[in-house]
């Protein structure tokens, strides 16, 4: 298991409530994330765990509750504000520009960070430039970070599943984030691809980017979090270490069916 993350607190939401008409998605849901952890969100399909992550990205604005990240209120804030705040995020199916390269999938994430403006970029002055000389240093760099740089020029539909998902951690990365959410990572990987996924979400928290993560591969969660969330309907019924969710008998009735190895 990861190591014991800080106890500095990062993200907190309490009394989140998200209904779709009649669909109660979100009931009452609290939780809070530490610096520098790996947090884990699991539950059976339908449970709510990507509606949760739609909250916190600012995709879904919530019914009820409180949202604040590094004690800065974001409840119902638009998603431009929640990143620029310093949350980042991965989607569940792919969502690349699958007809542009994949250093300039990088490049559309870093200009959150830019600041020339409208002026800039007609005239083209030496600001400008710089700024997006500087912009493409730092896609490359982050390329090579998740190591598939040497696909820089190729266009993401020509990538591999597993460098697909990269690709998109890349660009995320590119916003700077202090909490990056990826959601389902591992998805449609093979083993050796999800190793290295481990060790690449391992390499990001070790930079000092905290991480709240859902998927449904248990034994990854297990020996990669820190702490542990399961949501069930809607509702959060357990949260803990990843030894004490996995015995809880609520988390095996509800999700696990016995206890995983």
């Amino acid at each position: 298991m990861a190591n014991q993350a800080k106890t500095e607190l990062l993200l907190e939401i309490t009394g989140i409530h998200k209904r779709f008409g009649g669909l109660h998605a979100l009931n009452d849901v609290a939780l809070s994330i530490n610096k520098g952890e790996i947090y884990g969100l699991i539950g059976p399909n339908g449970a709510g765990k990507t509606t949760l992550f739609n909250v916190l990205t600012g995709l879904y604005q919530p019914d009820e509750g409180k949202f604040t990240f590094k004690g800065i209120d974001l409840f119902r804030q638009k998603p431009n504000v929640v990143v620029e705040s310093g949350i980042a995020r991965t989607f569940q199916n792919i969502r690349l520009f699958h007809n542009m390269t994949a250093l300039e999938n990088v490049m559309v994430g870093r200009h959150v960070r830019t600041k020339a403006g409208v002026i800039g970029a007609v005239f083209r002055n030496p600001g400008t430039k710089a700024e997006e000389a500087a912009i493409r240093a730092r896609s490359l760099a982050l390329l090579d970070y998740v190591g598939i740089r040497k696909h820089a020029e190729e266009h993401a539909k020509n990538l591999s599943y597993g460098d697909q998902r990269r690709l998109e951690i890349a660009r995320a990365l590119a916003t700077d984030p202090q909490l990056l959410a990826l959601d389902e990572p591992a998805a449609g990987m093979n083993g050796k691809e999800t190793d290295d996924l481990k060790r690449l979400m391992e390499k990001i928290r070790a930079d000092g980017v905290t991480i709240l993560l859902i998927e449904h591969d248990v034994k990854l969660m297990m020996g990669l979090c820190d702490r542990i969330a399961v949501l069930d309907y809607g509702k959060k019924i357990a949260e803990g270490v990843p030894e004490v969710v996995k015995n809880d008998p609520r988390v095996i009735e509800a999700y696990l069916g016995a206890t995983p190895d």
